[in-house]
C-alpha cells in the first residue's frame, strides 16, 4: 500500500515549511511547530543507506577543514515542494557551503537532509545522491543553485 499524492504532499509541507496537515485527529490536525526553525544540509562521501549513516561517512574536518552543516529554514523561501508525482522537495535558494582552505581534500556524492547542525550525528531526515560527485580542495566553495538539491517522497 503507498500514500496517496497529496498526503506525500502533505508530509513534505510539513517537514519543509511547517505546514499545519489538517484533518487528521481532528480539525486542525497535525501543526507546524509554533516556531518554524531549519533543517540542515550535510555533506557525505560514502553513501549513509537507509539507516542515515552520518557517523562513518560525512565529511570530516580533517578531510575538509572548514566544513559545517548549511541551516535552511523550514519555510517556502527555504524549500518548494512539487506538488505534482512523483512528489519532490527541491531548495529553494542556493545552498554554500565554506571556502576549504586547509585539510586534505574530499568528494562528496551524498547530501543528507538533517534536524541538527552538529557534524557525525546519525539525525538524517532524508539521504540523496548527488547527479556529478563534487571534488572539494583548496579554495572551493562548495555551491548548489536552486533547484539542485531533490528529495523525492514515495
Amino acid at each position: 500500500m503507498s500514500k496517496t499524492n497529496a498526503f506525500e504532499d502533505n508530509i513534505l509541507d510539513h517537514i519543509f515549511t511547517n505546514t499545519d496537515i489538517t484533518l487528521i485527529g481532528d480539525a486542525a490536525g497535525v501543526l507546524g511547530s509554533a516556531t518554524a526553525g531549519s533543517l540542515y544540509i550535510a555533506l557525505a562521501e560514502g553513501d549513509p543507506g537507509e539507516a542515515g549513516d552520518l557517523v562513518t561517512n560525512e565529511l570530516t574536518l580533517a578531510e575538509y577543514g572548514q566544513y559545517a552543516r548549511v541551516a535552511v529554514a523550514r519555510s517556502t523561501a527555504g524549500w518548494t515542494v512539487s506538488g505534482t508525482a512523483p512528489t519532490q522537495v527541491s531548495n529553494d535558494a542556493a545552498v554554500t557551503f565554506a571556502e576549504m582552505t586547509t585539510g586534505t581534500g574530499v568528494t562528496a556524492s551524498y547530501f543528507a537532509i538533517c534536524t541538527g547542525s552538529t557534524i557525525a550525528t546519525d539525525d538524517a531526515l532524508y539521504i540523496g545522491t548527488l547527479t556529478t560527485p563534487l571534488a572539494i580542495s583548496n579554495n572551493i566553495t562548495p555551491s548548489f543553485a536552486i533547484g539542485v538539491l531533490v528529495i523525492e517522497e514515495a
